[in-house]
């Protein structure tokens, strides 16, 4: 009998050469006794008259060490042997329906080669509706904020929540239903590497599926939910980040964007408060004003409301003040861009600037908290309502400029909300949010110049740090970074350098500012080599009253008319040059009653003063005003003595008392001259009648003796100008 009637015999069901084979037929020729001694080899499976479908072969890598190979059946002691002798650790494997069948026969041609297992109908259909089918689109390249460190990241933190006996069934159920993934059982491995041979498998997204798949398959809603949320929280990030970039992420300079890190330089912040001004000066020498006399921890952007912070303390309310160009607004750049680069506040799941400026559109409308974050940052309309309460998902907020909200604050009658999607108006939201009752959860800078404090109820908890600018180091850095060329750099700092005043005034950003500017027009124009830089001080003090001035029109009193503009100016001027006569730098409440003077307007709207807390006796407090700066009281007090004189034709100038002041040697009186920067003497005689103190404003080399101060020759015209 050929090979070929074999196979015929076999198809067509025939079962006399399957017993031949197995030695379990009659024997009654010589070829029946041959093939007695050929070992009992399995019948083979009647697949029908369908061809044989492989759609469901799975391809499993031979197991090590090797299964126990089958002996020959000649022997009854060995086939018992085989029975008897405890399966290895690779019996799983070879037992399993999808792996390749390791029983041979040994007369078989294709011995070496593997022959698969073929699975039942039934074992089939269940295995099928158990293995979800991955979908993916090609096309389809997923969120960008979808990355490998997230991926990796989002399933270890939600398989981390299961249970021991919850994640072995994982496992289990992830062999079962992937197992090309794995040449072995997953239950050795840790969770690390079991995630990491998903990733290695299967696309970012596939894997997230898998994932969320098996966990509904154990019945864990919870941590579905858990997944998923983390996915859109990832999405609404990377959305924010792009826009906060875009928005914070470049200054214009003098008509030029550049990078924020290469213009932005260290600022003062002391852990302190209520610090006064800065008080140093080139000619006097003035005691410190009763401000806070404690030395403060210095401190960083990146300190403000920071996890340790937190730790120490469950403040979760944060005022930042400073004066008028103290750098306020660029430490809020600097926060932002800091968190954006996850370099600081990693606590922290969302960050939303919202500046005074912007919020002023919704006064006239009725809105909510949510609304006006959906407004201004779109991508957080994914966020669901549940994460603005949750204590793993922190939300900053950061008000920008609450001395910019003219609005007033009653904290008494103004209703009470607490949800951030309850609808009021803006100035409902205000009261609430400095009262502490709007979303007891999220965390809450805001910046403001000092007067803004009286805005803050008593009851509520919050901290308070200050601004103070550059230090000295800074300074220069700040002029290296802002010139591209080196010797224009080496040129304006040596230029500050040689005048204190000058020095001094520049721990503002804002004086920088427009020294730089200045600076970089004189160059342009004339020059690097040919510009000679101005030496009158007074002009760089008139473009930063200027541009305080023209601030207040544009943002705080648009409507206010230039006569009551001017009329303040002058009450200002008046209190300045009468203080500056005693010797006083400290402006006391009965000071700017007796003069007039609206605090709100001196130091919110013009930000030429600041406001500060002394505590001259146990269980007492005061309110002290001061001008930004001495000198800059100063110019205020020159100014007024110019614009009455030409103006009213009245000279505020007088004889200088033959007594000095007290607490204030350093004035000089009568005929008595002030060495100034460059060494030559000016004579502090005034127009026809007495002597000027001798302001180190008016300190130019080009002044003669007897000659009117600079100011006075100075063609203002603030009262003119828009």
């Amino acid at each position: 009998m050929d090979d070929t009637e074999m196979e015929a015999m076999s198809l067509s069901g025939d079962s006399s050469l399957g017993e031949a084979v197995s030695g379990r037929g009659q024997s009654g020729s010589y070829e029946e006794e041959e093939m007695f001694y050929i070992p009992e080899r399995r019948p083979s499976l009647d697949l029908g008259p369908a061809p044989m479908d492989t759609s469901h072969w799975y391809f499993v890598e031979q197991a090590s060490p090797p299964a126990l190979s089958y002996c020959s059946m000649t022997s009854e002691d060995s086939a018992t042997n085989v029975e008897n002798i405890e399966s290895p650790s690779t019996s799983v494997q070879l037992n399993r329906a999808d792996s390749f069948s390791s029983c041979y026969s040994l007369d078989s041609d294709d011995c070496e080669k593997r022959k698969p297992k073929v699975k039942s109908k039934e074992d089939t259909a269940s295995e099928i509706s158990d293995t979800p089918e991955l979908m993916e689109d090609p096309n389809d390249s997923g969120h960008p904020s979808v990355t490998v460190e997230f991926t990796f990241k989002a399933i270890c933190s939600t398989l981390d929540k299961l249970s021991r006996g919850e994640m072995k069934s994982f496992k289990m159920m992830l062999w079962r239903r992937y197992p090309q993934s794995f040449s072995f059982s997953p239950q050795s491995m840790d969770m690390v590497d079991l995630v990491d041979r998903l990733l290695e498998c299967y696309s970012r997204k596939v894997c997230l599926q898998i994932t969320i798949t098996l966990l509904e398959a154990l019945g864990k809603k919870k941590l579905v939910d858990y997944l998923e949320n983390s996915c859109i929280r990832n999405e609404v990030r990377h959305d924010l980040v792009e826009i906060l970039k875009k928005k914070y992420g470049e200054v214009a300079e003098f008509g030029e964007k550049r990078p924020f890190d290469d213009a932005f330089c260290k600022l003062l912040i002391p852990s302190t408060c209520d610090n006064g001004p800065i008080i140093e000066h080139e000619v006097l020498n003035i005691p410190k004003l009763d401000s806070n006399r404690e030395e403060g921890k210095m401190l960083t952007t990146g300190d403000i409301l920071s996890a340790k912070r937190m730790e120490r303390s469950n403040m979760k309310l944060m005022l930042v003040t400073g004066a008028a160009g103290s750098g306020k607004t660029v430490a809020v750049r600097r926060l932002v861009l800091d968190w954006i680069e996850k370099r600081g506040h990693e606590h922290v799941t969302f960050m939303f600037p919202l500046m005074f400026r912007e919020l002023k559109q919704y006064e006239s409308t009725q809105v909510s908290l949510w609304g006006i974050v959906n407004d201004l940052y779109p991508s957080t309309k994914k966020l669901r309502h549940s994460d603005f309460r949750a204590e793993d998902c922190k939300i900053m907020y950061i008000f920008d400029g609450l001395d910019e909200y003219t609005d007033k604050l009653d904290f008494r009658n103004t209703e009470l909300i607490s949800e951030h999607t309850d609808v009021s108006s803006l100035n409902i939201l205000v009261v609430n949010l400095l009262r502490e009752r709007l979303l007891y959860r999220g965390l809450f800078i805001i910046t403001s110049r000092p007067q803004t404090r009286r805005c803050i109820p008593w009851d509520t908890h919050y901290d308070e740090i200050d601004v103070r600018g550059f230090c000295d180091p800074e300074r220069e850095e700040y002029f290296r970074k802002r010139f591209k060329d080196p010797a224009q750099a080496d040129e304006v700092i040596a230029y500050i350098n040689s005048c204190k005043t000058l020095r001094i005034m520049c721990h503002l950003p804002l004086f920088c500012t427009l020294v730089a500017d200045e600076h970089l027009c004189l160059f342009k124009k004339e020059g690097t080599h040919g510009a000679k830089l101005t030496r009158s001080i007074t002009y760089i003090y008139t473009k930063l009253l200027l541009t305080l001035i023209g601030e207040h029109r544009e943002i705080r009193a648009p409507h206010q008319s230039h006569e009551k503009e001017r009329e303040f100016l002058m009450k200002l001027g008046k209190l300045a040059f009468t203080m500056l006569e005693q010797g006083q730098f400290k402006i006391t409440k009965s000071d700017w009653k007796e003069h007039g003077i609206d605090t709100e307007e001196a130091v919110t709207n013009t930000g030429l003063c600041m406001l500060y807390i002394t505590k001259p006796f146990v269980l007492y407090q005061e309110k002290v005003l001061s001008f930004i700066h001495p000198t800059m009281q100063e110019y205020l007090a020159a100014l007024y003595a110019f614009l009455s004189f030409r103006n009213q034709g009245k000279e505020r100038v007088r004889s200088a008392p033959k007594k000095q002041s007290k607490g204030n040697p350093e004035i000089p009186q009568g005929d008595g001259a002030v060495q100034n920067r460059s060494g030559s003497k000016h004579a502090a005689q005034g127009r026809q009648t007495g002597h000027f103190p001798a302001f180190p404003l008016w300190n130019d080399s080009q002044d003669q003796p007897g000659a009117p101060p600079p100011i006075l020759q100075l063609h203002f015209k603030v009262a003119n100008s828009r």
